[in-house]
């Protein structure tokens, strides 16, 4: 996992509501182990024609979308079933965080174990981010806030192992392993 701590990037705005697992990645597209290459599968039925080729009216097919590493979604992102390649294939995309005003429980879960940062905002800001496509924000995880070009600070909420695991890029079992001599020296003593 890239570590996070200072994220600038521009938005990218996918203003739809409820928009569930199974549209982030198509569950034909589960039958894989690894995450390279999944980012081509990103919302691939939004995102492709029927005869596959990119659908232009698409945002994640238009120049707006390049090089942007931040999700401004609708209420209620990543709903449905729990599958992992969802996040993975948003993080093969590009993405490295995700903002809504809510993010299904099991999917913010799976996001923070995979390098995604899920932010939480009010209506208010949430409404402005979906007026404002292209904003360049800037977010510090290591002090829990989204910055907007005018100078305004936002909070956001994140528990302190998740933010410890993405700001130094390990997932739970990294963070496991970095702590070997601490937990050889306690089965030492134990012993």
């Amino acid at each position: 996992m890239n570590p996070i701590n200072h994220l600038r990037s521009r938005t990218v705005v996918l203003p739809q509501r409820n928009i569930d697992t199974d549209q982030i990645i198509p569950a034909r597209f589960l039958k894989v182990t690894g995450k390279e290459g999944l980012g081509q599968k990103l919302f691939c039925d939004w995102r492709y024609l029927q005869d596959g080729k990119p659908n232009p009216e698409f945002i994640l097919n238009q120049p707006a979308a390049a090089d942007a590493h931040i999700l401004v979604a609708g209420d209620n992102f990543g709903c449905g079933s729990s599958r992992e390649h969802a996040p993975w294939a948003l993080v093969d995309f590009g993405f490295q965080a995700v903002i809504s005003t809510s993010i299904a429980d099991i999917f913010r879960s799976n996001a923070l174990k995979n390098g995604l940062l899920p932010v939480v905002v009010g209506p208010e800001i949430h409404t402005e981010l979906l007026a404002a496509p292209g904003i360049v924000l800037e977010i510090r995880l290591d002090e829990q806030v989204l910055m907007f070009p005018s100078g305004k600070r936002v909070s956001f909420e994140i528990d302190k192992f998740s933010r410890h695991c993405l700001m130094n890029g390990v997932d739970e079992m990294g963070f496991l392993l970095g702590r070997e001599s601490q937990i050889s020296a306690f089965e030492a003593r134990r012993a």
